[in-house]
This record gives structure tokens, sequence and C-alpha cells, in this order.
């Protein structure tokens, strides 16, 4: 059936389920999975007025989240490993979250990718738009959304 599965997470509870599912399934079905997390960019702006952060300040702060970032996949791959499933943990840094699990899946031959959706809904849906919509209408490899 499958026989590598991307697992994107970004340790919210949310996202927690998805993984417990994509770990379940890969093991049932005897596949790899491919534990991402991706980590934004510091955002930096440059308007009038706006606070001014040095780039030691911003690498230290890209630092943490990336250690934040590695922490969940590590944790994710011990939990699989401990089922039996071989697990691969992979940080990547962009800002373009939807794209980086797409060329994630592309890169590493998964089959699945497994998401939470987020739930957002009316306005904020729009304007906010969604990363697991993006995957799902960008990308060619099939996705598991679990809500």
């Amino acid at each position: 059936m499958y026989q590598r599965i991307l697992v994107a997470t970004d340790g919210s509870t949310l996202s927690k389920k998805a993984q417990r599912s994509a770990i379940d399934l890969a093991a049932a079905v005897g596949a790899e999975l491919v534990a991402l997390y991706v980590v934004p960019r510091y955002p930096v702006s440059y308007f009038e007025g706006s606070i001014t952060v040095s780039p030691q300040e911003v690498a230290r702060t890209e630092k943490q989240w990336a250690e934040k970032g590695q922490s969940v996949v590590d944790a994710l791959k011990t939990a699989a490993e401990s089922r039996g499933v071989k697990t691969k943990a992979v940080v990547a840094r962009s800002d373009l979250v939807a794209e980086s699990i797409i060329s994630a899946s592309k890169k590493h031959k998964c089959d699945l990718i497994v998401m939470a959706s987020h739930g957002r809904k009316g306005l904020s849906r729009v304007l906010l738009g969604s990363e697991t919509q993006h995957v799902l209408t960008h990308g060619s490899t099939p996705v598991l959304v679990l809500r």
C-alpha cells in the first residue's frame, strides 16, 4: 500500500493527533515515516518606527526555533521507532510551509502526506489561508487530513 509516509507537524495538540495516526498507519502497513517540522525565518521589518533587532538576536531566535523543531521530530521518531516504524526526522527552514511539505514529500519519495487541519473558519480562514489547503491543491502526493 504505502511505502513512505511524510507526517508534517508543528508540535501542536492537533498535529500530535496526526502524528499518532501516521505512526499507527505506518505500523499497520509496514511503511517508513518521514517526520517534518518547518521552521519559519525570523520576520524582519523595514517599516519606519519599527523595532530593529540585531542580526545576533535574529540568529539566536532562529536557532531556538530550529532546536524546538528538532525536539518535536526527534520525539516523534522515538515514538514511531518504539512501534517498530523506521523514521527519519527532518527540519526544514522556510517561510513557505506548504511548499516545503510538498518539496519534502518529493525529495524523500513519499507516497502519502499526513497532516492536521487547524479548522479555521470564516474570515480568519480567508485572511490566513491554509497550509493544508495549499498542499491539497498544489501537491501531487495524496494527503490524509486529520481534524
